[in-house]
């Protein structure tokens, strides 16, 4: 998830007070109307006087953020990679499996050592879930964890059959800490466990 707050925003004819957000690939504003503006979308972006002027394929969006519209237009104009928002440091190793984002794992491949093979003392496991009978495996992968390692869930966004109250009582269940939360991309999240100080 990405920046919140509560703003005035403009768009055409209509003006409303809502919940502006910033996430990974998109600006997502709910008032008494609804915005989604993808960055792919987005022809020109600027912060002016506390303004942040969004102009995109159906028109001009007004935001009216604050000291924040500046922020907002330089994550906007140059968003942090994936990898970035991870931690991944360089030389590390990381289990992967059942992640299928071509682009992540290209990234990932080329700072760390990757495998599918899960056995004691994993640094960072990448688990994709795509329902909540998956998850049945956070359990098992928990108990492979390194004392300092960290379980990566990644889940797809805005569907019933799972969500990220269960994604988080899963891993709570299993023993974990959720320490953090990164929209992974446009369709999927990733929820971040570790082991609890006290049990390491």
């Amino acid at each position: 998830m990405g920046a919140e707050v509560q703003c005035r925003v403009r768009f055409g004819k209509q003006g409303s007070t809502g919940r502006a957000l910033l996430e990974t690939s998109e600006i997502i504003f709910r008032g008494d109307f609804r915005l989604r503006i993808l960055f792919a979308e987005i022809k020109t972006v600027k912060a002016v006087k506390g303004e942040l002027r969004v102009r995109f394929a159906e028109g001009e969006a007004v935001f009216e953020l604050g000291a924040a519209a500046e922020k907002w237009a330089a994550k906007i104009l140059h968003p942090k990679s994936v990898i970035e928002k991870i931690g991944v440091k360089p030389g590390g190793k990381a289990v992967v499996l059942a992640v299928k984002d071509a682009d992540f794992l290209k990234q990932l491949r080329a700072r760390v050592e990757c495998t599918e093979k899960v056995a004691r003392g994993c640094e960072t496991i990448f688990f994709g879930a795509e329902s909540a009978a998956e998850l049945k495996r956070v359990a098992a992968l928990a108990k492979l964890l390194a004392p300092a390692g960290a379980l990566w869930i990644v889940y797809p966004k805005g569907r019933k059959e799972i969500t990220e109250l269960g994604v988080l009582n899963t891993g709570r269940v299993a023993g974990l800490k959720d320490v953090k939360v990164v929209g992974f991309s446009a369709t999927h999240t990733a929820l971040k466990f570790v082991i609890p100080l006290a049990k390491r």
